[in-house]
């Protein structure tokens, strides 16, 4: 599947993101994002081991965690490169659809390995940016 049809085919379907490293904080790029897509009426499931809850949402230790209360269909990253390769492993563990890495996040072993077990990856780019522009142009339900 191409990158242009990846990105709304992925935003079509997932309607569950777990957000591997979402902060309480109103001003950083995870809490934004993730607020935007809550509005949007997807469901947030915060995995950071430092907060207790996010958005009127309990806060996970864990991926592993997380999916033990809610099915997950995307994880979306906000954690550095190098922390993608567990992330990925533990995406596919817990039967995740998507891995979607923000912007300045990128680990191609990582993506590859995800893609062989059958995730689709989106890879810097922005969440909420890609969501406002498809929503606006028509190709979201």
């Amino acid at each position: 599947m191409s990158a242009a049809a990846r990105i709304p085919y992925i935003l079509n379907r997932a309607r569950t993101i777990a957000v591997v490293g979402l902060s309480s904080k109103p001003h950083r790029p995870s809490f934004n994002v993730s607020a935007y897509m809550q509005a949007q009426g997807y469901r947030i499931i915060p995995v950071n081991p430092n907060e207790a809850e996010v958005l009127g949402e309990k806060c996970h230790a864990s991926l592993a965690e997380a999916a033990a209360h809610a099915h997950i269909d995307m994880v979306n990253c906000f954690r550095n490169s190098e922390d993608m390769p567990a992330i990925v492993e533990d995406a596919i563990a817990i039967g995740a659809m998507a891995v979607w890495m923000q912007l300045g996040i990128t680990h191609g072993d990582a993506a590859a390995r995800a893609e062989a077990a059958g995730l689709l990856v989106v890879q810097n780019h922005c969440l909420k940016i890609d969501h406002r522009v498809l929503l606006s142009s028509g190709m979201l339900r």
